[in-house]
């Protein structure tokens, strides 16, 4: 079974920068596509960001592009989400999210995703 487990997160003041981590067990970690996703309070889960099986192709949710960076150690079976620049309305729970599904590109939504992690707060303050 494909488990994946979020670390990192925490608070921190607008404009400033915040990472999240994700390790996922119970496959070898080059057979995963993994992503991010995020659910501000009181809104729909969303999409932040995904990394194909090598690393070699990176998508961006559009309100995060050129602020958060996602990368992945397949040798830790690790995935990464460096966030900067951050902004209040980044405050979510995020979640690191699994699939074995074999497409090059990775998914933007959320039910191509079976394997989800329990999530982890960040909170950004004005």
């Amino acid at each position: 079974q494909v488990q994946p487990v979020e670390s990192g997160g925490g608070s921190v003041q607008a404009g400033g920068s915040l990472s999240v981590s994700c390790t996922v067990t119970g496959r070898t970690a080059s057979h995963i596509t993994m992503a991010w996703f995020r659910q501000p309070p009181g809104k729909e889960r969303e999409f932040v960001a995904g990394i194909s099986r090598n690393g070699g192709i990176t998508v961006y949710g559009d309100s995060v592009k050129g602020r958060f960076t996602i990368s992945r150690d397949n040798a830790k079976s690790m995935t990464d989400l460096q966030m900067t620049n951050l902004r209040p309305e980044d405050t979510a729970v995020y979640y690191c999210a699994a699939t074995l599904l074999t497409a090059r590109t990775p998914s933007t939504f959320e039910d191509r995703y079976p394997y989800w992690g329990p999530g982890i707060q960040v909170t950004v303050s004005s």
